[in-house]
């Protein structure tokens, strides 16, 4: 019993850290700062897309809070955040930002790692 609470703290400790990443970076977009801004057009991404990653990054935030309580819907939203930061790592590594992409392989990690805490404690 006591190895479950152990994940499960684990899990809500990873849990929050990832949901404040996706928030503060949701922000960050939603202002449209310069540094976002200049980051997206040298990787390609068009500014319409903008808000679809904003509604991803919050709705990832909001579904792996949710599968603290409810286990299928955290591991759902962390595949989702796998495959969202995958692709961020792939755009940066198409255009050679090797240290761009070092965050979203670290974040992909980070998904993947939640998805295996929350399976351990279902």
């Amino acid at each position: 019993m006591i190895e479950v609470a152990a994940v499960f703290v684990s899990l809500a400790v990873v849990t929050v850290f990832m949901s404040a990443v996706l928030l503060v970076s949701a922000g960050a977009k939603s202002l449209r700062t310069p540094h976002i801004t200049e980051q997206m057009t040298t990787l390609g991404v068009p500014q319409s897309m903008m808000t679809f990653l904003i509604g991803a990054q919050i709705a990832g935030a909001a579904g792996v809070i949710a599968g603290l309580w409810w286990g299928p819907v955290g591991i759902a939203a962390a595949i989702g955040l796998t495959l969202y930061f995958a692709g961020a790592a792939a755009f940066h590594l198409r255009v050679g930002d090797r240290q761009g992409a070092l965050p979203a392989v670290v974040l992909t990690m980070t998904s993947i790692a939640l998805i295996a805490l929350r399976a351990a404690t279902l």
